[in-house]
């Protein structure tokens, strides 16, 4: 988490602002909920949530890095972030596998056959 602070603070120093990492994580957050809402691929769907985490991420660090406080809840945010991506990849990889057993394929629309 130090390098990537550090990087941050390299960026800042160089004229990058607040509001252009905040603009950029927001444009990371829209192409993951674009991911979302039009894939039908469960591979493609965890990776655009991933994206969404991310771009969650930099925002909490980024602001973390820009207040000249000691103040470390953006990075205890990022690393809580990390955390639950782990477990979000370790739950969908075992839904993953158990549709691609039962049907063969890893389309939303096998889950939903699944459910009936």
């Amino acid at each position: 988490m130090e390098s990537i602070l550090s990087t941050i603070r390299s960026f800042a120093n160089n004229g990058i602002s607040l509001q252009q990492f905040l603009i950029l994580g927001g444009l990371l957050f829209l192409v993951g909920i674009y991911g979302v809402l039009t894939r039908r691929n469960l591979i493609a769907i965890l990776m655009s949530v991933e994206i969404m985490l991310n771009a969650a991420m930099l925002n909490f660090v980024a602001v973390s890095a820009y207040t000249d406080t000691v103040n470390i809840n953006g990075h205890l945010f990022a690393l809580f972030i990390v955390a639950i991506a782990a477990a979000e990849v370790a739950v969908g990889l075992a839904i993953f596998i158990n549709v691609f057993r039962s049907k063969g394929g890893v389309l939303t629309d096998d889950l939903m056959e699944m459910k009936q």
